[in-house]
């Protein structure tokens, strides 16, 4: 085991296979103790070659400890706990086609088909008149062609393949499939757990699937009967679920027409909808909010009720995200995996740390492994295993280093409630709204004027600062120092050019003679080199033991020019020294 040095040595490297050939998605992988003893599994459905070798694996350790042959490719794997028996054994449902394949004691355990769907009539009476030989093949590709285009109901899957198939191919399909009936069946798109009346982490749990036909349904855990039935506008792709199906439960799914939509408990329609700029490839929800991922290269955050939040730039395109949760620690985070071989942590819009990767990672999976809490497991593109362990000493910055308004910019103010006061002042608003503008416009107007005649006074009697002048730009600072009667006067002179020196210039003071004395009222300034700044020293002496002071005025000349470059007011302190004699 070794420690990871491009993070900051938060994780420890616990495994690499480069070659261990598995190749799935994140909602393809989940973590279960599958055997009552302590010990997480790592459960894996494995894509095999896309068209075979689709599997069921399950690992311990770094070590294959079983595995079983799946007939269709995997769209989800979830573990749940079926029943009140003890052992508390969760079990495994498998999404695959339209069907939910249920492991138990890693066994197979329960079939769960989706019901068929309604079957276009006239798809139907065409594929009859083919069975009693009134029409050709070319006659029932016309006939179909016509039905996609005004029906209602889609075309079942073995009309679709008929019209994909060249003429010479299709009296031999006729003749293979006319005597079978037409079934018109979807497939699960998304598969997700819901709490069934309690939120215990080994209490029962429903399953929730979401299908190509749009419908959201929620499967009792025990008769595999669907208990709820939710309708979506588009087919969903991933979905998020938090609550219990006998309280209160919220659905956030993300669908292929690009949006967003959450699904409650009383209503089978969405409640919520999120209208995102680009269709979403990731969706986490992080305590209340929402994280989505999207094709774009950004990740955005939203509420429950589908506000926006932040929205953030990442530097690749988004592959795969998981939820980073530790309740031992109380720290929850969003783990993106990027197409530049990175894996970033977020918590928000802060990015807390970035984990380099040998290769594009394709899932991702975060949870307890073995005995150890803090566990990253991930597969990547070539079919490598990866299993990364969080350091107990891992500390995460929540600074906010992302470019933009802070983080506490978007904490809600608790804001009090409307006075009788706050009230009437609201109707004169709305019964005095144009004088009110007439006045405010007038004050305003005259407060700009104002400052325009102050600064035209103020450059042309160089009162500013900084000089005005293009060819001789200088900068000048005062500092007094001293208790009195004797005070030391330090003028900070810069030359602001880019490289043109400045010469021939003087400093002359203006003060009240029966207050002050100084040794040297005028002197001359060496040749001031641009960016240096020149210290320029006098005394100022108080003789006054009145305990007043007076302003000390000072001007930039240059020789020749009686108007000065520069000028500033230095407010001279009183003299303590005479004070205390």
């Amino acid at each position: 085991m070794s420690e990871s040095g491009s993070d900051g040595g938060k994780w420890l490297d616990a495994h690499y296979d480069p070659v261990a050939g598995l190749f799935a998605f994140s909602s393809c992988v989940d973590l279960a103790d599958l055997s009552g003893d302590g010990e997480s599994r790592l459960v894996v459905g494995d894509l095999g070659a896309g068209s075979s070798g689709m599997k069921l694996k399950v690992y311990r350790g770094t070590a294959l400890m079983s595995e079983s042959a799946l007939l269709d490719l995997p769209t989800g794997v979830v573990a749940f706990f079926m029943d009140l028996h003890e052992p508390r054994i969760p079990a495994v449902a498998v999404a695959s086609g339209p069907c939910i394949y249920v492991y138990k004691n890693l066994r197979p355990y329960f079939k769960f088909t989706l019901p068929s769907l309604e079957v276009n009539t006239l798809e139907q009476d065409v594929w009859q008149q083919v069975t009693e030989g009134q029409i050709d093949p070319l006659t029932l590709k016309e006939m179909l062609e016509g039905i996609r285009k005004k029906a209602d109901v889609p075309l079942s899957v073995r009309s679709l393949r008929f019209l994909s198939l060249e003429p010479d191919d299709m009296d031999e399909f006729v003749q293979l499939h006319k005597q079978q009936p037409i079934r018109r069946q979807t497939v699960i798109t998304c598969i997700g757990t819901l709490k069934k009346s309690t939120a215990d982490e080994d209490g029962v749990s429903c399953l929730v699937i979401g299908t190509e036909s749009r419908d959201v349904y929620v499967l009792d855990p025990e008769a595999f009967i669907i208990l709820s039935k939710m309708s979506l506008p588009a087919a969903p792709t991933m979905m998020d679920v938090t609550g219990q199906f006998d309280v209160e439960f919220r659905i956030t799914v993300a669908c292929r027409n690009g949006n967003i939509y959450i699904l409650r408990r009383e209503s089978d329609k969405p409640k919520y909808c999120i209208e995102l700029s680009s269709h979403p490839v990731g969706l986490v929800r992080v305590g209340k909010n929402v994280v989505v991922g999207c094709s774009d290269e950004s990740l955005q955050g939203f509420t429950q009720k589908g506000k926006k939040l932040w929205r953030i730039v990442l530097p690749a395109p988004i592959i795969t995200m998981a939820a980073m949760d530790l309740p031992t620690r109380g720290f929850q985070a969003v783990l993106v995996g990027l197409a530049n071989c990175e894996v970033q942590l977020y918590r928000d819009k802060n990015l807390l740390s970035t984990i380099k990767t040998p290769d594009v990672v394709t899932s991702i999976c975060f949870g307890r492994y073995g005995r150890e809490d803090g566990t990253l497991i991930m597969t990547t593109k070539g079919g490598g295993l990866m299993v990364k362990i969080l350091k107990r000493t891992a500390m995460f910055s929540d600074r906010d280093s992302a470019p933009g308004p802070p983080l506490a910019q978007s904490v809600r103010l608790n804001i009090p409630k409307k006075t009788k006061l706050y009230v009437d002042q609201t109707l004169r608003e709305r019964e005095n709204g144009l004088a009110m503008h007439h006045a405010f416009q007038m004050d305003l107007s005259r407060l700009r004027l104002a400052a325009a005649k102050a600064y035209v006074k103020a450059l042309e009697s160089s009162l500013t600062p900084m000089s005005s002048s293009l060819t001789e730009p200088l900068k000048m600072n005062a500092v007094v120092q001293g208790l009195g009667p004797s005070f030391k006067l330090t003028l900070n002179v810069q030359n602001t050019a880019a490289c043109r020196p400045i010469m021939n210039l003087a400093i002359s003071f203006l003060y009240d003679e029966s207050l002050y004395r100084m040794r040297n009222s005028y002197m001359r300034i060496p040749l001031l080199v641009p960016g240096l700044i020149y210290p320029i020293e006098t005394f100022v002496e108080c003789t006054s033991d009145k305990g007043i002071s007076d302003i000390i005025k000072v001007f930039v000349l240059h020789e020749g020019k009686s108007s000065p470059l520069l000028t500033a007011h230095i407010n001279m302190p009183v003299s303590e020294g005479l004070t205390l004699n």
